[in-house]
């Protein structure tokens, strides 16, 4: 039964991953409403090259010229540059790209018709950073950010102040030319100023002073170097059109489906699961093991993490699911996902984890503690030795995390 279930929640999250595949979904728009003529192309995230092969599947020779920017690890083959570049954090490649890019758009002739895809990632896989803010220092704002626990919009908010492509100032770059951009989303409530850090879009938040308490000193010296943005009223934004075409949503609905399919009754949780990771797993296990048996949960969100100051291996999902399944403990009827719908969780090359109520007694026979795991934020480690680590390699999208439950009859 143990295997059945753990393989059911796995298809169960893959039909949620194909639901949002970025060359699918690009694919689809393009087919139902064609670009006319010739277009150049830009395509950045971790969805970039699925999404470029979208476009390229209907528009074919109609591409004059492209440019992929992705991340390390998830180029793939294609008719134009594609280029790798550092996430989480800014590196030297990103701000290399950042320059290809600045390039790239000086290229494309004033009258022509530019097709931009956008996905997750794309705030850090491509950068130009304002002249005072070296690199180094960028890179120290974005370490103590990801440590902090903000959530993406704030951390959005700043990153948004210190780009020169960032909060809409990629459009003043692209001006006057026609601009379509096709989006998966990878942020709450799906706001086009927070994916990638709307370098498309108007922002009056950059008109405002920033309001995000405790920010230590050097971020606040920094941001006094906010480059010019444009002005929500800014003629380059007229002729720039954005499309949402895959979001959370979109993967939560096909989870549910193919549970639907498979015969289970299923709950579709609509609240939004964020905050503090190892909370949100505790009370997701908790509501887990209240529910009807035969039942399948579906959430979806994006947790944080505080980290200590030398993290062990891991990422959200990870440090979701261990919390998860502490609360699981010595239950057999019981298991519980938590994966990136990118395929990636933090800096590792595991997407997530899938627990049941005897990964803590798996990881104590390996000499581990669930939670000295979790308070050095070693998830990981403590996971790959239960065997409950969830690995799917790039996923061609990127609509944040989805959490699976499942609870059978007759457990204890």
């Amino acid at each position: 039964m143990t295997n059945r279930q753990r393989e059911d929640l796995l298809s169960i999250f893959q039909s949620a991953l194909t639901a949002v595949d970025g060359r699918a979904c690009v694919r689809d728009r393009l087919k139902e409403r064609p670009l006319p003529g010739e277009v150049y192309m830009v395509a950045v995230g971790k969805a970039a090259c699925a999404m470029a092969q979208g476009a390229q599947d209907v528009m074919k020779d109609l591409i004059v010229e492209a440019l992929i920017i992705t991340k390390k690890g998830y180029a793939e083959a294609l008719p134009w540059p594609v280029l790798e570049a550092g996430h989480p954090l800014v590196d030297e490649s990103s701000l290399a790209a950042g320059r290809q890019l600045l390039a790239f758009v000086d290229r494309i002739p004033t009258n022509a018709a530019v097709l931009v895809l956008i996905s997750g990632g794309a705030s850090a896989l491509v950068e130009a950073l304002p002249p005072p803010i070296s690199l180094e220092q960028f890179q120290e704002i974005n370490r103590w950010i990801l440590g902090s626990g903000l959530d993406i919009n704030n951390y959005n908010r700043i990153r948004r102040r210190l780009s020169r492509l960032k909060g809409g100032r990629l459009a003043k770059l692209l001006s006057p030319r026609r601009v379509l951009c096709l989006v998966v989303s990878d942020v709450p409530g799906n706001d086009l100023r927070a994916i990638g850090s709307g370098p498309l879009v108007a922002d009056e938040d950059l008109r405002r002073p920033l309001t995000i308490k405790g920010l230590p000193d050097f971020i606040t010296e920094a941001l006094k170097h906010m480059p010019p943005a444009p002005a929500p009223d800014d003629v380059c934004f007229q002729n720039v059109k954005r499309e949402i075409v895959a979001t959370l949503d979109n993967a939560k609905s096909a989870a549910v489906e193919a549970a639907k399919k498979m015969g289970y009754p299923t709950i579709l949780e609509t609240s939004f699961v964020s905050g503090d990771a190892l909370e949100a797993g505790a009370r997701l296990a908790t509501k887990l093991l209240r529910s009807d048996p035969d039942t399948v949960h579906v959430w979806g969100g994006e947790t944080t993490i505080r980290l200590p100051e030398t993290p062990g291996r891991g990422g959200r999902n990870q440090s979701l699911a261990l919390a998860a399944a502490l609360v699981l403990q010595d239950r057999n009827d019981v298991w519980f996902l938590a994966a990136g719908t990118d395929g990636s969780d933090g800096p590792t090359d595991d997407a997530g984890a899938l627990v049941d109520g005897n990964t803590i007694a798996r990881g104590a026979q390996a000499g581990l503690d669930a939670k000295r795991s979790l308070d050095q934020a070693d998830a990981g480690t403590f996971l790959e030795a239960t065997g409950d680590l969830v690995q799917t390699g790039p996923t061609g999208t990127n609509v944040m995390d989805i959490m699976l439950g499942l609870k059978v009859q007759g457990g204890n």
